[in-house]
């Protein structure tokens, strides 16, 4: 996922569902990861030097939100064909590794990837308790 001009914000647009499955071994949909007061859903991947640079910051971020009522989910959209270390074992490696606080799924058809029109890593959508893009 490159991007040389990302699209303007389409404010207020509301977050579409997804089923994917998680890093843990469980699946994650828009009503199991939503907080009481929002959600942040992050595009991001494990060979990304962007991701890795602020890594620790989302962790620490999204540790903060939650005790807001934001909760937060980390969608990795690559073929780990084309990136290795972007393989779903490396995902299982990096949660544990780094202590994510927030499920770790990957869209391995990358359709949830088009339905956010995400078009990098990192990429970041907030929204609020009625899930509408802020």
């Amino acid at each position: 996922m490159v991007s040389l001009q990302p699209p303007l914000c389409n404010f207020g647009w509301k977050a579409r569902d997804f089923d994917l499955p998680g890093v843990d071994g469980k699946r994650y949909n828009l009503a199991k990861v939503r907080g009481s007061n929002g959600l942040l859903v992050m595009f991001i991947c494990n060979h990304c030097p962007y991701v890795k640079s602020i890594r620790d910051r989302f962790v620490r971020d999204t540790s903060e939100l939650q005790q807001r009522g934001i909760s937060s989910i980390a969608i990795m959209s690559n073929d780990p064909a084309e990136y290795a270390e972007d393989s779903f074992d490396n995902m299982r490696l990096a949660a544990s590794q780094y202590g994510y606080p927030f499920p770790y799924v990957w869209d391995d058809t990358q359709q949830v990837d088009r339905d956010y029109s995400a078009v990098c890593t990192p990429d970041f959508f907030g929204f609020n308790a009625n899930l509408e893009l802020q």
